[in-house]
């Protein structure tokens, strides 16, 4: 259950460099729902420590700041407070940035022109276990992959063992949807996603949506959009 079904805001720490910025989300967040903003920092040092203090739900971290950048104090945050999700909230969305904050253990990449809606549905998602990623970075992030994957034939069944629904549920993952969404999508309730989940996952042997997109490109699948 997310914090928010469970009528819990989600704690959170914004990290900014640049003072105006920080403030503003500071002020955004502070209005909307489901969101409680428990501290500010300006650089990633700073970050950890508030981390340390504060122990937030989620942190959304800035990427390119002085002392102690969002890729060093991310690594560090999941280290030692694995219980804290990062997502990552940056001008940035070249690979450079994205890749390494991913492999540092970010749940979520946000640009800084994703608005109060899509950073409450980042916070929440992370929480809840999904991926917390804005259109266009799950865009990129399919386009990588299907570059790093061969190219396969669409399978004539389902891969290993999985029934119809799963794998209908398993090409929506890959196509960025949360759980919610699924669920809507193939009028079920979020708790009927959750178990075919649960049963794919234990079927396939991933432990992860991450491993999960990889996976369904792997079997052909889902392939990329194309332009």
């Amino acid at each position: 259950m997310t914090d928010e079904a469970a009528g819990r805001s989600a704690r959170v720490v914004v990290v900014d460099d640049q003072t105006v910025v920080r403030e503003g989300i500071v002020m955004l967040l502070g209005l909307l729902p489901g969101i409680k903003v428990v501290g500010s920092a300006g650089d990633g040092e700073e970050a950890v420590r508030l981390v340390a203090e504060l122990a937030p739900d989620v942190v959304l971290m800035d990427l390119r700041m002085p002392r102690c950048d969002g890729v060093e104090a991310t690594r560090r945050i999941r280290a030692g407070h694995p219980a804290t999700q990062v997502v990552v909230l940056t001008t940035y969305a070249d690979d450079e940035s994205l890749f390494p904050a991913l492999q540092a253990g970010a749940r979520g990449y946000l640009t800084k022109d994703a608005d109060g809606e899509e950073i409450v549905r980042a916070v929440h998602s992370v929480l809840s276990g999904d991926a917390g990623f804005s259109p266009s970075i799950q865009r990129r992030l399919l386009e990588r992959l299907s570059e790093s994957e061969p190219r396969r034939a669409g399978p004539t069944e389902p891969p290993d063992g999985l029934t119809t629904r799963e794998t209908e549920v398993l090409v929506l993952i890959a196509e960025g949807f949360n759980n919610q969404q699924i669920a809507s999508r193939l009028h079920v309730s979020t708790a009927t996603v959750k178990t075919h989940i649960n049963n794919l996952f234990a079927k396939t042997g991933l432990r992860d949506r991450a491993q999960a997109v990889r996976y369904a490109y792997r079997k052909g699948l889902v392939r990329p959009s194309e332009g």
